[in-house]
């Protein structure tokens, strides 16, 4: 009975593997992948594919601004130049005067721009490629100009007209480079370092507090002087004597914030009022009115710390 047991569950789990590899050769391409079924079936990889599109979105969001922002900047000197009317164009009607050099400025200044798009690829340096845009789109917007001042103002449509304006059309289009430059230009990252002297961690004056008395433990540590085998501790609750070499104290305060400034003397950092260096050598005046010395050996860390 229990053999027959094992051999129906058996057979149950071999056809429910077989059902399972059915679905699978169903519902999965061969060359679909090492992922297999997951590949279809888990919602996080379609949830991946959102966050792409979404990226997508963003992207062209951003370029799309940023075209609107150059034809703005096109429109504002096209309607500049109508106003002014450069190259007798103020005999023009208004109206036309307008439309000649939307018409000019505009396309003539997206061409300039599509130029630059594309060879910013390959040239990385903005004035270069300024130069080089305008120098090699002159000729294209120079035929711009000549059809439509053709067609709005009755000009001649030449050889002889089209080389005189491709000296007048390429100062105004480096012009225009220019300026669209300069409205995309990133300003530089002004960035400005000082010095904080915070207050040391009690983790790292742990070990050395603890030789202290419960009176003086917890108060705030100014220095530490060194006579012989006994250290001098000065703190803002009074001074004490305690028998360590001065090597273990500075051991034991490796990481708390201070400076050893004198063979025989360490100071805490937010313990320092003043600093004053003169002819090679060095005073240090501390909270309370403590005066330390500072030797020539250990300036350069007082220095570095914007002291001196």
């Amino acid at each position: 009975m229990v053999l027959v047991l094992v051999g129906s569950v058996a057979t149950v789990v071999v056809k429910r593997r077989i059902l399972v590899g059915d679905l699978a050769e169903r519902r999965c391409r061969p060359g679909g992948g090492s992922l297999g079924l997951a590949s279809r079936t888990v919602p996080g990889l379609r949830e991946r594919g959102g966050m792409d599109d979404k990226a997508r979105g963003q992207g062209g969001a951003a370029t799309a601004r940023r075209w609107a922002i150059d034809l703005a900047i096109l429109v504002a000197i096209g309607l500049l130049m109508g106003f002014l009317g450069p190259f007798a164009s103020e005999r023009a009607p208004i109206v036309g005067r307008y439309v000649y050099w939307m018409i000019c400025i505009v396309g003539g200044g997206l061409i300039g721009v599509v130029a630059d798009v594309l060879l910013s690829r390959y040239m990385a340096a903005t004035w270069r490629r300024v130069a080089v845009v305008s120098v090699l789109m002159t000729p294209a917007v120079s035929l711009l100009v000549m059809t439509t001042e053709h067609y709005l103002m009755g000009g001649l449509f030449g050889w002889l007209g089209y080389r005189r304006l491709l000296w007048q059309v390429w100062p105004i289009l480096l012009a225009v480079m220019v300026v669209r430059a300069l409205a995309w230009r990133r300003l530089p990252v002004r960035v400005e370092t000082r010095t904080v002297i915070a207050p040391p961690l009690p983790e790292t004056e742990a070990i050395f507090r603890r030789r202290l008395s419960a009176k003086r433990r917890g108060a705030q540590l100014i220095a530490i002087e060194a006579h012989d085998h006994y250290l001098k501790v000065h703190t803002d609750a009074g001074v004490e004597l305690i028998t360590l070499r001065f090597a273990d104290a500075l051991d034991e305060l490796t990481r708390a914030h201070g400076w050893r400034v004198h063979r025989s003397w360490w100071v805490a950092a937010d313990a320092v009022e003043d600093v004053r260096w003169r002819r090679g050598a060095g005073e240090m005046r501390l909270v309370g009115g403590v005066m330390v010395p500072v030797s020539r050996t250990y300036a350069p860390v007082l220095k570095e710390a914007g002291w001196i």
